[in-house]
């Protein structure tokens, strides 16, 4: 199974978890196992058939430009990561 780093700011949906185990071959599957284990996360995670808007996803250190179609493979690393705004 793929390991899930969760976001600060989701973990409180998660029994303040900061990794998960999921298991899935594409990330839609990996959120689809997640929400299985915690309702109401693929919610905070995904708009529609995507990732929220704001939200990147990394997967084994490579951001991904598929998103929820993005392949996950069984040691893979996932990370959701919020986006960070400013600058000038």
């Amino acid at each position: 199974m793929a390991e899930v780093w969760i976001p600060p700011r989701l973990r409180s949906l998660v029994a303040g978890q900061s990794q998960i185990r999921a298991k899935g071959e594409t990330i839609r599957e990996v959120i689809y196992d997640l929400d299985q284990q915690y309702p109401g996360i693929k919610g905070h995670l995904c708009e529609g058939n995507d990732i929220i808007p704001g939200m990147a996803v990394v997967v084994d250190g490579e951001v991904s430009e598929l998103g929820i179609l993005e392949r996950v493979n069984e040691d893979s690393e996932v990370h959701f990561v919020p986006a960070i705004a400013g600058g000038s």
